[in-house]
């Protein structure tokens, strides 16, 4: 995944899902969830952000949900992001959300 700062992107998205960051592997800082490696590179250069959604457990989700609250993170309810400050509730779920530090959109949903 493209970065400016491969470690700060790297431990903001641990933090939230509450994993550990990997050991650095040549120049990638990955985050392993279930099985599948996120390799965070940096780049120096402009990119195009991109959406990437996690389908988490109720516990993720409430660990996750407080973590972009304690730290004053802009959320969402919806992908346009034209329901600011709430959270959505589509097939009796949970989901939500927000930015990464480097713009990516984020999404935790608890019911696909």
């Amino acid at each position: 995944m493209y970065s400016h700062d491969k470690h700060r992107s790297a431990a903001f998205l641990a933090g939230v899902l509450g994993l550990p960051v990997g050991a650095s592997m040549g120049h990638f800082v990955p985050v392993v969830i279930d099985g599948v490696t996120f390799d965070f590179d940096d780049h120096d250069g402009p990119f195009t952000p991109q959406h990437y959604a996690f389908l988490v457990s109720d516990d993720v989700f409430d660990h996750g949900f407080a973590r972009i609250c304690d730290d004053g993170i802009e959320y969402w309810a919806d992908p346009g992001l034209q329901r600011p400050g709430e959270i959505n509730r589509r097939g009796g779920g949970r989901g939500v959300y927000f930015r990464g530090p480097d713009g990516h959109l984020m999404e935790l949903l608890t019911v696909a």
